[in-house]
């Protein structure tokens, strides 16, 4: 499969946190290996194979954006953050609002020659920047409306060799992993019943973790998402290295067994790897998956990402690899102990 490819359809759709419905081509990409359901959220689920171990993979389809909060009558339009938006890139950049009908729009920037000169050293707030639709106040009343998510434009782009930038990297790759995944083992069959969970809203509350999982109650879950990679300014010791491969957590509130297995099946098959030391929690939905009902087994394979929760969002497609790989082997692995 050309995961490049399935990066650029995924990360297309809109799907900001708590309004991830609109995401379609997911399912339709999920429902090429499984039959595809939705659960009450709008999680996206689906489930291959039989066997005695039933493992769930997590990736969240949410994606940070913006929400409307007033249309004021100058036909401008007030705003807020939906997940952790960074404010301080925001500024002239090109949205799509997700009204009864998608309105383009900008936001809006004041230039540096009327700017005061203390505004040079601060972010500005969410309270003094809005979105320019163009459009006057009776027309755009009619089209959006309080609580409508708004997306940053920023198509997928191939930098030089296996990086790609753009916006909803985290977690629209993750997804990606995962699909890679279910294209490896679909050869092997292994006797490993596998449930893939796209979850809703973990930009925001890992509503959509805590709830699936309850759903799926698997024996045992992976996690896969995006973590911090190493760049001018990001020390070594809280980041990964783009193109070094997937990074396995360690951590407290993860199976440290689990932790281990992953590690112990990468080097086994020579797939690169990196270690990721989260010390408390994860910041991931493998906290509130491992907590779940009396509690599942869970670890978590991240994607170095560069420029995270920004519209130029920078990641290796070789990592996405390599996650694929570990987790695919992982549960071949199992399905081999399953039948001894």
């Amino acid at each position: 499969m050309d995961i490049r490819k399935i990066c650029e359809q995924l990360t297309q759709g809109a799907g900001v946190s708590g309004a991830c419905h609109v995401l379609s081509e997911a399912e339709k990409l999920l429902g090429k290996y499984a039959d595809v359901r939705k659960d009450a959220l709008g999680s996206i689920i689906g489930t291959v194979g039989e066997g005695k171990t039933h493992i769930m993979l997590d990736a969240h389809l949410d994606r940070i954006g913006l929400i409307v909060t007033a249309v004021d009558e100058s036909g401008f339009l007030r705003i807020d953050k939906c997940g952790g938006t960074d404010v301080r890139v925001l500024a002239a950049a090109e949205v799509t609002v997700w009204g009864k009908e998608p309105v383009y729009g900008v936001i809006t920037s004041t230039p540096p020659h009327l700017s005061k000169p203390e505004d040079a050293s601060k972010a500005p707030s969410f309270d003094s920047i809005f979105v320019d639709t163009g459009l006057s106040y009776d027309k755009l009343k009619d089209i959006v409306s309080v609580g409508d998510r708004i997306t940053i434009d920023s198509p997928v782009r191939s930098l030089i060799g296996t990086r790609i930038a753009g916006a909803a990297l985290d977690d629209r790759i993750g997804m990606a992993a995962l699909l890679r995944v279910l294209d490896i083992i679909k050869e092997k069959n292994p006797s490993v019943k596998v449930s893939v969970l796209f979850s809703v809203q973990e930009e925001t509350t890992e509503a959509g973790g805590k709830t699936g999982a309850f759903g799926i109650s698997p024996d045992e879950a992976i996690a896969v998402d995006v973590s911090f990679g190493t760049a001018p300014g990001v020390s070594e010791q809280e980041a990964g290295k783009l193109g070094e491969g997937a990074m396995i957590c360690i951590s407290p509130s993860l199976s440290h067994q689990m932790s281990n297995e992953l590690i112990a099946v990468a080097e086994e098959n020579g797939i690169k790897y990196q270690t990721e030391i989260c010390p408390s929690q994860t910041g991931t939905n493998a906290d509130v998956i491992s907590v779940t009902k009396t509690g599942i087994k869970t670890g978590l394979v991240s994607i170095p990402l560069r420029n995270m929760h920004t519209q130029a969002e920078v990641a290796d497609l070789n990592d996405v690899e390599s996650v694929a790989q570990i987790i695919a082997a992982y549960i071949i692995k199992k399905g081999a102990e399953n039948n001894d």
